[in-house]
């Protein structure tokens, strides 16, 4: 079981950057630096296409600087923030260059293996790190947490699952630990058939029961890829192998993780449903700050109730063991499969229940992967697992359209 080494006294005053400040995460973040901005000085925000809402938190917030990761919207940012004084820019290198600006708590919450690169400008920088981002640990772990080592950084977890099993870890008996168990509301087709899943909407599948997500994270927990992927992160987070790392339905999302340890205890971290409770632990961390977030009512809360996952209706969850098994490149291929194919499901062309099918197809065509020691290794294997995964897609709206489907 890997330490995580906690800093001895809280910080009063922080300069911040958050980075995917338009997504759920980051406006969360915001949210909560909202409540004490005299305690926080933003020195970036970056954003995608959504120009509207991130003029609005520049203008808000008064970072140092705002970027839109898409250059041909430089312009657009630029004439909606004229006046502030908040200094303008676009395109992938000015997101890696507001990672690397001078900060002492970082928001990592780019969505997808777009946020390894920035990921790891901001852990190089030596500072705290809040990871929202899993896809930089599934991408390319061992070279994050080499980093992560080398340069002094402090990674906290994000995800609701790794900041429960963050806080349930006593690092002083680390060798002590039995298992992690990542439980998973199960998402809305929880108790649909194979066959009620092959004609579910986009609409349907973002519709998440419990939790509020951007729409490719919403697709994840629907196939349940994101607990496959929520494993992976945890394996290098934790230091654990895949066989120690447990996943358990837990439809109504209070227990958030479990750790047990040798002597048959188990020690979890309950809480509302509310991405704020685990940002608000990675803010005042190593302390605890106060979150405008809903309480649990136990008397109107009723029983917790658990199920074991079922893996012939979500065979992702049987695919992210088999790539962390694998290892070398898998995960890798198994991440930027899964991003072609749920961006095929929610642009129309492609089946629900044909995302697995093609991120194992993709797996298989690339099966032997080296592990990627570089950024420059882990764009190669995307770069080859996405053209594959796009031939798969085809293949198969192919076959929809002539019948064969």
């Amino acid at each position: 079981m890997q330490r995580l080494l906690h800093r001895a006294e809280p910080v009063d005053s922080r300069r911040v950057s958050v980075l995917g400040s338009t997504g759920s995460v980051g406006t969360s973040t915001l949210d909560l630096l909202s409540a004490n901005p005299e305690r926080w000085h933003l020195v970036a925000l970056v954003g995608n296409r959504n120009i509207d809402l991130l003029a609005r938190q520049a203008r808000a917030f008064h970072p140092e600087i705002v970027v839109t990761a898409d250059p041909a919207l430089y312009s657009d940012l630029k004439m909606a923030v004229a006046g502030t004084g908040v200094e303008v820019a676009a395109g992938g290198d000015a997101v890696i260059d507001a990672a690397s600006r001078p900060a002492d708590w970082i928001m990592s919450s780019v969505v997808g293996a777009a946020g390894l690169a920035p990921t790891l400008a901001a852990v190089r920088q030596g500072t705290v790190v809040a990871l929202a981002n899993k896809e930089s640990l599934v991408c390319a772990g061992r070279l994050v947490m080499s980093e992560v080592a080398r340069c002094g950084a402090t990674l906290l977890p994000v995800d609701s699952e790794h900041s429960a099993i963050f806080q349930a870890l006593d690092q002083s008996v680390a060798d002590q630990v039995e298992k992690l168990t990542l439980t998973a509301s199960g998402g809305p087709f929880r108790q649909f058939s194979v066959e009620q899943m092959r004609d579910v909407t986009p609409d349907e599948a973002v519709s998440h029961p419990v939790w509020s997500m951007g729409a490719k994270i919403s697709v994840d927990s629907a196939t349940m890829m994101n607990k496959g992927l929520e494993l992976i992160e945890a394996s290098h987070l934790f230091g654990v192998n895949e066989d120690c790392i447990d996943i358990v339905v837990h439809p109504q999302s209070v227990i958030h993780s479990m750790v047990s340890y040798k002597d048959g205890s188990i020690l979890a971290q309950m809480g509302a449903p509310d991405m704020r409770i685990p940002i608000a632990f990675a803010l005042g961390w190593p302390g605890r700050m106060e979150a405008r977030t809903d309480r649990l009512d136990w008397h109107a809360l009723g029983a917790l109730t658990f199920e074991p996952p079922d893996e012939n209706r979500f065979p992702a969850l049987r695919l992210a063991r088999l790539a962390l098994r694998q290892g070398g490149g898998a995960p890798t291929v198994l991440n930027a499969a899964n991003e072609i194919a749920v961006a095929r499901f929610l642009d129309g062309s492609l089946r629900f229940t044909d995302i697995a099918a093609v991120v194992e197809e993709t797996l298989a065509r690339l099966s032997g992967c080296p592990e990627p020691e570089h950024l420059s290794d882990v764009l190669e294997v995307d770069r080859q697992a996405r053209e594959i995964a796009v031939q798969m897609c085809q293949a198969r709206l192919s076959g929809v359209a002539s019948g064969r489907g």
